[in-house]
């Protein structure tokens, strides 16, 4: 293994991240220390990354996805398996073809000035050029995938997969081309398949709209908030249980604006409660419709093209965009009288998911994927075969695949996979090939292949085997498939998930993955989602190169908790920042106080230590390796980070180092040695386990340690070996006693405002005999970290009534601690600060509550306002009744 980029094993004063991520990057990359071993016979562990888009740049989500993904990945290498970690692309058809596009824009041109070829040719330019960003900022968040297997969903071998999944598609009955209505988006000029459509409320008209009966006897109203399209109505549809209109059902009415009579048809679709509960029909711009118009065999008229545009079934509104149409047809409505009346009204918009345009519903030949049955055997796979975490998320994917359609796979745009499908310019006879036919099977070489290519997400569909070689029977795939999990976002359950699912039990007869894990969205500090347009998102790449990398993923991991969106805000990212400084000055401090790197270190039976403090922090690591591993393994990573978080911070540097650091003074050369072999072992041993939150901090340390060899590589470490001798209950108990009788005395220290540099002399009354014992033997220990000058352990002890007003006391367990306030306490000085304190505290309250009780601010002010500001009140009468309780305890002792 290469270490020539490796420093030399010290620590520097500070932590300096850039420097040393960019370092550890290139050692593991160069060194392709993610990249398995296939002849391994470790068992194996696999996940796809969900692969960005090759026009995307890093955001917070994908930061909190890649940093949930490496924690899975580096802890199952520690825990011995084979781990391969696919990193790739995916080519994006839209939204690249749209980038390219806009570039030819500023020189006037379009891609039809180009031609396909010459196009297409421009957009490999593009992505060669700018198609890597979004990998090297996956680099940046110290993602360990293999590097050596990167794919791209237009690479080589993901098209030839492309190509045979189409072709046995197509030979299975599973695939076909037909005229159906689609979702059309007029800006991109492609079809979206139904999940790609975003719905989003909108302020708009709901239109009433007369239309009269052919025989003059009436009329029928009808609610819209379409009526540009009514010139494609084919029929009005009422309720047939709807007694307002029963005695219509058959008759005719006339269209209003032109010379068609349409029939009065009932179904019981119709919401009587929704408008005048009469539905126009319009089959060709409406998917319900398009279902109704089948049904009753009524005519399909289409009246806006693929532009937008009204075409010459609209009559004089011909040429017009839809939307100057709708404006000039509801005139012409008023003015002729048939409009009854409008109203504002919120509804539901299709947008299209890419350029935000409003879909249109379309019809046209296309090519479809007939997904019932592949649906029906992906739902009976979960969780039978495939577990969904959280569990809630397993009814959305079951309601989706329970009203599922099938699937228009072509898009209207030339990148991407071209559809393999040629017809014959002479016969019509339509060939499906993995290769281009040389003729037709009337001999013709006048083959056209289809213009049209597959939607991104067919490839995408195929990503848990394609990456691992398939149509090929590779090792990877042996070895590899099913992968282990997959972890994504809520948001392509559908999208990606679902029909990774139906892929993968259709091509492989195997789940692509047995566990699903869905994690949540990633807020601001408010809980409001993360935009550019109100200017609330965190750029991980700018809190990187503030607080480092480390201190991004462990925010983002001790926040995960699943099934809750996170709320993320800068300060949260810099209070992990200081922890990457605790750990960094912890080992600071255990180097100092251990042999140099190279010189030998003393080994001990640590189940055999004695000290109550190595007992203690012996036990407490094993219960951290317990409680880390089962956290991983049930994906709850906030309880793991803030598991490792609390033993770190306030265990190991709180307690621990400042109990130990006595013995390194010791003229006891035995205690020293047990120092420094308990101190090596603890610190070694809590970087693996940080290893896979903080990957970048943990080596860095780990490989300066004394007992590491000189080429240590943290992120080959195994899991440490469990010591279950050193799990000792009782003496974590005992440990736990002394910790809060120290905390006790601390506690009114800080309550009297007793300077730090004071020593106190503090009396305990025990519990019983044994709990002194423990006590006794732990005096030294008390009186360090509490700053004593004299501790009494009295089981017996009776305080003259005189002493015991310059008394404090506490109890700790059943047992009384008494620190001596005389001499410690300037009992008027702080009468007169805490009446001083209690005035501002009064003005406080008085002019908070004044606000809290004015109605007017009360309804004006927002929610979160208001319980801010409650919650502010409480916290200040609480200040005010512990000052109270204090001063009468001062008053007390003056009496």
């Amino acid at each position: 293994m290469s270490t020539d980029n490796l420093q030399e094993p010290t620590l520097p004063k500070s932590y300096e991240p850039k420097e040393i991520e960019q370092r550890w990057r290139k050692h593991w990359e160069d060194n392709k220390s993610f990249t398995p071993d296939l002849d391994s016979d470790a068992p194996s562990y696999s996940i796809v990354i969900p692969p960005p888009n090759v026009t995307g740049s890093l955001h917070i989500g994908h930061a909190l996805n890649l940093t949930l993904q490496d924690i899975l990945c580096r802890h199952a290498r520690q825990k011995g398996k084979k781990v391969l970690w696919v990193p790739g692309t995916d080519h994006a058809g839209i939204a690249t073809q749209n980038v390219v596009e806009r570039q030819l824009a500023k020189d006037g041109k379009t891609r039809h000035d180009l031609g396909r070829d010459a196009f297409i040719e421009k957009v490999w330019e593009w992505r060669k050029e700018y198609g890597g960003r979004i990998l090297e900022q996956v680099r940046f968040m110290g993602a360990s995938v293999a590097w050596s297997h990167e794919r791209f969903t237009l690479d080589e071998g993901l098209s030839k997969a492309v190509r045979q999944v189409f072709v046995k598609l197509y030979e299975d009955g599973l695939i076909y081309k037909g005229n159906y209505i689609i979702n059309w988006c007029n800006r991109c000029h492609t079809a979206l398949a139904d999940d790609e459509v975003e719905h989003t409320p909108r302020k708009t008209k709901l239109w009433h709209l007369r239309y009269p009966l052919a025989d003059g006897s009436g009329s029928v109203v009808i609610a819209t908030t379409r009526p540009e399209t009514m010139f494609g109505d084919s029929a009005v549809c009422v309720h047939p249980d709807d007694e307002r209109y029963q005695a219509l059902i058959g008759k005719m009415l006339k269209l209003p604006l032109t010379d068609r009579l349409i029939p009065i048809i009932a179904d019981t679709y119709v919401e009587r409660e929704f408008g005048t509960g009469a539905l126009k029909v319009t089959p060709s711009h409406d998917h319900n419709d398009w279902n109704l118009g089948k049904k009753y065999n009524l005519e399909f008229i289409q009246v806006i093209d693929d532009n937008g545009i009204m075409n010459n079934k609209a009559g004089s509104f011909a040429g017009l965009s839809k939307e100057e149409a709708r404006k000039q047809v509801v005139v012409a409505l008023a003015e002729q009288g048939f409009l009854e009346k409008e109203e504002d009204y919120e509804n539901s918009v299709g947008l299209c998911y890419r350029c935000q345009s409003v879909i249109e519903p379309h019809v046209s030949m296309q090519w479809f994927v007939a997904t019932k049955s592949l649906a029906e055997r992906a739902r009976a796979a979960v969780p039978a075969q495939t577990q969904i975490f959280p569990e809630s998320w397993a009814k959305t994917y079951y309601n989706w695949l329970d009203n599922i359609r099938d699937w228009c796979i072509s898009r209207q745009i030339w990148w991407g996979h071209r559809i393999p499908a040629w017809t014959c310019a002479d016969c019509g006879l339509l060939t499906v090939a993995t290769e281009a036919p040389e003729r037709c099977a009337c001999g013709s070489t006048r083959l056209i292949q289809e213009s049209d290519v597959l939607d991104t997400w067919f490839s995408s569909a195929l990503w848990p085997f394609s990456t691992l070689g398939w149509p090929e029977k590779t090792k990877e795939l042996a070895q590899f498939y099913p992968t282990s999990v997959l972890v994504t976002a809520f948001d392509i359950l559908f999208f990606w998930v679902a029909r990774m699912m139906m892929m993968g039990l259709h091509f492989m007869d195997q789940v692509p993955f047995h566990h699903v894990y869905i994690h949540a969205l990633v807020r601001d500090a408010d809980g409001k989602k993360m935009s550019k347009s109100t200017g609330n998102v965190i750029d991980p790449l700018v809190v990187i190169d503030k607080y480092g990398t480390d201190s991004l993923r462990f925010t983002l991991a001790a926040f995960a908790a699943m099934g809750r969106d996170i709320r993320l805000s800068e300060e949260r990212i810099e209070g992990y920042r200081h922890f990457v400084n605790k750990i960094w000055n912890a080992a600071r401090f255990a180097l100092m106080n251990m042999p140099a790197k190279g010189e030998k270190m003393p080994k001990l039976e640590l189940d055999k230590v004695q000290g109550l403090h190595h007992q203690w922090i012996l036990h407490r690591l094993e219960e951290l390796k317990i409680s880390v591993d089962e956290a991983i393994a049930e994906y709850r990573f906030n309880e793991a980070a803030q598991s490792l978080y609390r033993f770190i911070w306030t265990e190991f540097c709180d307690w621990y180092l400042e109990l130990v650091k006595p013995e390194f003074f010791s003229e006891k050369a035995e205690d020293k040695q047990v120092a420094q072999a308990v101190l090596s072992t603890v610190l070694a041993e809590t970087m693996i386990l940080l290893h896979p939150f903080m990957p970048f901090v943990s080596s860095e340390i780990y490989k300066v340690l004394p007992n590491t060899p000189n080429d240590a590589d943290l992120c080959k470490e195994l899991y440490p070996t469990a010591r279950p001798n050193c799990l000792n209950a009782t003496k974590a108990q005992q440990m736990n006693l002394i910790q809060e009788i120290i905390v006790a005395v601390r506690t009114i220290r800080a309550e009297l405002n007793i300077s730090p540099a004071l020593k106190l002399d503090v009396t305990i009354r025990p519990l019983d005999n044994e709990t002194a014992t423990l006590i006794n033997e732990n005096a030294k220990v008390i009186c360090t970290l509490a700053r004593l000058e004299n501790l009494n352990v009295d089981q017996k002890l009776e305080l003259a009534p005189s002493t015991a007003k310059a008394n404090a006391s506490s109890v700790v367990e059943g047992n009384e601690v008494i620190v001596s306030l005389q001499g410690a306490v300037n009992f008027e000085a702080e009468l007169a600060r805490i009446d001083k304190e209690m005035g501002k505290l009064n003005k406080e309250i008085e002019s908070l509550a004044k606000k809290l009780a004015n109605e007017s601010f009360l309804e004006k002010a927002p929610a979160e306002v208001v319980a801010k500001d409650k919650e502010r009140l409480s916290g200040l009468v609480d200040n005010k009744t512990k000052l109270e309780s204090l001063k009468q305890k001062f008053e007390t002792a003056l009496k």
